[in-house]
Formats: C-alpha cells, structure tokens, sequence
C-alpha cells in the first residue's frame, strides 16, 4: 500500500495530499519531522539510516525523522515513528520549524517544512534493523567536529537541522 503524507504551503497549512515517493520524486512540499534526542551527559543520539533507503541509505542523521501520515496529527506521528525505528519512546517537544529544498541521491528531491522535536532518553535503543543501520551516542562538540571533517557522512536535512538545535541555550529548558 502506498504511504500518503501531507503537501502544505510555506505556513503549515494543509493544502492536500500525495503519495510519499511522488512527492520525492516531483519535490512537492510536505511535512516532515525530526528528533533529536540526548542523554544527561548532553550527547545526542545519532542513527545511521539502514542501506537501502530510498535515500541517503547509510549516512548518519539525527535520532528520528519522517513525515505524518495523511490525516495523522503531528505529535502522535512522531513518537509513532520513534518507536518504529529505535524501539523506545520518551517525552518530546517541539522546538521550531524550517524549510528546506535539496537534490538526494536516486534523483529525489527533498522539499520539507520539517518540525524539530528535542527529547532526553538515557538507556540503548532497540533499532528496528530495516529502518537503522547503526546508532551511537556522540557529543555536541565531536559532532560538529564529524560534520565539518565530514560531511559526505551525514544527511542534507541533518546538518541543516543543526543549526536550529545547536542554540546558545541549555535545551534541558525547552523540556521542562
């Protein structure tokens, strides 16, 4: 069965929607969501997307990223999705939005208005092995050190996300 997700305009407001590889395929605007979750040390849990993605198979990103299904409310979607592809759930809130338009690999085309959620989760996740390659637990500043070294190893969405995660504050705030 083809998974629909929700096209919307430059504000978030649903404005129909397509089939999920259509969308890819064509760069149709849609929503999308990502989660970035941390330990106390502060590191942030990082996957490595399973090999045979339709896209980006193999880079590393952040803890969790998709889209909602058509009709499905955004919160529900996300720790829908978490559960799927790193076996735990754990509180989470939305931090901000931002748009992106990138060419993938395979000839796709990536144009997200994706959602940041934050969360803090302590112990291994149980990664579902189609969706996740690998995952590990890595510092804010080795992490940036990797993507400046590094880029190729990280998915487009990913490093622009770090700019809007990476914020001067403390996100335990944006939890509590």
């Amino acid at each position: 069965m083809n998974e629909m997700i929700i096209l919307v305009d430059e504000n978030d407001r649903e404005v129909g929607t397509i089939e999920k590889m259509e969308a890819h395929v064509k760069g149709k605007l849609h929503r999308a969501f990502s989660v970035f979750v941390f330990n106390n040390k502060g590191e942030m849990m990082l996957q490595r997307r399973a090999l045979h993605k339709y896209h980006s198979g193999g880079l590393w990103t952040n803890t969790c990223c998709s889209h909602p299904n058509a009709g499905e409310v955004l919160e529900e979607a996300v720790h829908r999705r978490l559960v799927q592809e790193m076996g735990f759930d754990c509180e989470l809130k939305e931090i901000k939005s931002f748009l992106y338009h990138a060419h993938l690999d395979n000839n796709l085309i990536e144009h997200e208005l994706d959602h940041i959620f934050v969360g803090y989760y302590e112990n291994e996740p149980e990664i579902n092995k189609e969706e996740v390659e690998e995952w590990m637990w890595i510092s804010c500043d080795e992490l940036k050190k990797e993507i400046n070294n590094h880029p190729e190893k990280f998915t487009y969405w990913f490093k622009v996300a770090m700019d809007e995660v990476f914020l001067p504050k403390d996100l335990k705030d944006y939890i509590k």
